[in-house]
């Protein structure tokens, strides 16, 4: 383990956050020899701490502080205290993750220019495309072993696979397998391949799916380079009078302050945390909050359209059995307006236990439609839409009057359904059912959207300061030493998950970082 770095040391790059984007971050530049002191808000857990218990694992893993929820989603509604569902702990979200690793297609690099203006929508191009990414994508799939790539095996169909791919292939889709899946289908890395016990999202117990928090932060403190501070909770980042970032203050376990000096800062606390931490941080330099100049910071928030849908045949599927979410869909995702909304969406398997099954199918219901449903729960298969949502610039995170336990303001999330949302939920709704009718389903629930993982936008990237909130590297337009590492950078927010973006994007940033660095232009 590196010996601590001191609070005082101006020459470390200090990264908030250790979940894809900043748990990759902290690891390649440890590697390339750059100090790093990572702060984390929660404790750390291995594969030996983690709960097969649905309940007991949220409670362990979840992301509880308060915050507040504002909009017309359904969430805001059924879940106003949770509108993710996101992890506090070293590793970030990669502990709770499903690993489905999906490239983006070429068309959602340059959204504005495909789909054109359509009303409501605050669309506009990535500054980067699908042939400058293609290296980092493969670096990324080599780092986390993602299935059907660098000659790696898919993973086996589970009984609900089976369902759902018999079900795509009798209403003609092709593009049909069980994923792209940064889950070893194999030994790789000392790490054995799945053995299918279905709590991905508890946190896998073997190792066997990818997340930071046993590859690379480990792989980052062996080379010396890299300290982690978990239970240090950021509360703001500070800077000299020069404008750039000097510090960041961050309460300890106690609740003691301490503020770490720094080089360069990286922000990478997932979409609601960052730009939440961006406005906390307003000065008299930076009256709307640090890179904000804008006025972008929080602006045009994504979640990814979703929605689930469950099937009940009259044989036993038992779809908890195996991998949550090997197996999609793909044909929807292409961008057709024909069917009357622009981008598309993934259609992925999907299985929940029967607590939070009871939590999310219909929040509120009750009676015997309802209970009838779960009393069919080892007859039902199940699947999960994500797809393309529009970015708005009302769709925001701003600063809540409810304080959290150190007395910060905590973060408003307020969310919209653009009505191309709307209609491609309602599209996906009948492609789902139809896919299980096909099956021979004797019911089927859509169900609404749960509180989301998927978070993205809020610190936009754009080519032009005025449309967001970084550059092509994720380089703040405002402050040259201060970053955004995570998903609040995407521009868009295309079909696929994300986190196979976001961990390239990070490899990619860390050697801009490096290079920087080198040169003395940070």
């Amino acid at each position: 383990m590196p010996a601590p770095f001191d609070l005082s040391d101006d020459s470390v790059v200090v990264i908030i956050g250790t979940g894809a984007g900043g748990g990759v971050l902290a690891n390649e530049l440890a590697q390339k020899g750059i100090g790093v002191v990572a702060l984390e808000a929660g404790g750390r857990y291995l594969p030996e701490d983690y709960v097969n218990d649905e309940w007991e694992s949220f409670g362990q893993l979840a992301w509880l502080d308060p915050r507040t929820t504002s909009g017309d989603w359904r969430v805001a509604k059924d879940f106003s205290g949770l509108p993710a569902w996101i992890v506090k702990a070293v590793g970030g979200t990669t502990t709770h993750w499903a690993g489905a690793s999906l490239r983006f297609q070429p068309h959602e690099w340059k959204a504005a220019t495909t789909y054109g203006a359509l009303e409501g929508a605050n669309l506009l191009d990535w500054p980067i495309d699908d042939k400058e990414l293609a290296p980092w994508y493969a670096r990324a799939e080599e780092k986390m072993k993602v299935t059907r790539t660098g000659g790696r095996a898919g993973l086996p169909g589970s009984n609900n696979y089976k369902v759902f791919e018999t079900g795509a292939k009798a209403l003609g889709y092709e593009e049909v397998h069980t994923g792209r899946m940064a889950i070893n289908s194999d030994w790789y890395d000392d790490r054995p391949p799945c053995q299918q016990t279905g709590f991905c999202f508890q946190g896998c117990k073997w190792g066997a799916k990818w997340s930071t928090a046993y590859t690379d932060i480990p792989a980052g403190e062996a080379t010396g380079n890299l300290e982690v501070r978990e239970k240090a909770h950021v509360l703001r980042i500070e800077h000299g009078p020069d404008g750039k970032a000097n510090g960041v203050v961050y309460a300890a376990e106690d609740g003691t302050e301490h503020k770490q000096m720094a080089r360069i800062v990286c922000v990478a606390g997932n979409s609601i945390e960052s730009p939440r931490l961006l406005l906390n941080s307003a000065s008299s330099i930076y009256p709307e909050g640090m890179a904000n100049s804008s006025g972008q910071v929080g602006r045009n928030y994504m979640r990814h359209l979703t929605g689930s849908v469950y099937g009940i045949f009259d044989k036993p599927v038992k779809m908890w059995r195996g991998t949550t979410m090997a197996g999609v869909v793909q044909d929807e995702a292409r961008h057709d307006p024909s069917r009357g909304f622009v981008g598309g969406f993934e259609l992925e398997t999907l299985s929940l236990g029967l607590p939070f099954m009871a939590a999310f199918l219909d929040p509120g219901a009750w009676g015997r439609e309802f209970t009838t449903a779960l009393d069919s729960y080892e007859n039902m298969a199940g699947m999960w839409i994500v797809g393309e949502d529009m970015p708005q610039e009302s769709n925001r995170v701003t600063l809540s009057d409810t304080k959290d336990q150190f007395g910060m303001p905590v973060a408003n999330v307020h969310y919209s359904d653009h009505q191309n949302d709307r209609a491609m939920r309602d599209y996906a709704y009948k492609v789902g059912m139809a896919m299980y009718d096909a099956v021979g389903a004797t019911r089927t629930l859509p169900t609404p959207p749960y509180p989301s993982t998927h978070n993205l936008g809020t610190n936009r990237m754009s080519a032009n300061p005025q449309d967001g909130v970084v550059n092509k590297w994720g380089q703040t337009h405002d402050i040259a030493n201060l970053f955004v590492s995570d998903g609040s950078q995407f521009t868009t927010g295309a079909a696929e998950n994300p986190t196979l973006t976001i961990v390239a994007l990070a490899i990619r940033q860390a050697d801009h970082i490096a290079g920087a660095m080198s040169k003395n232009e940070v």
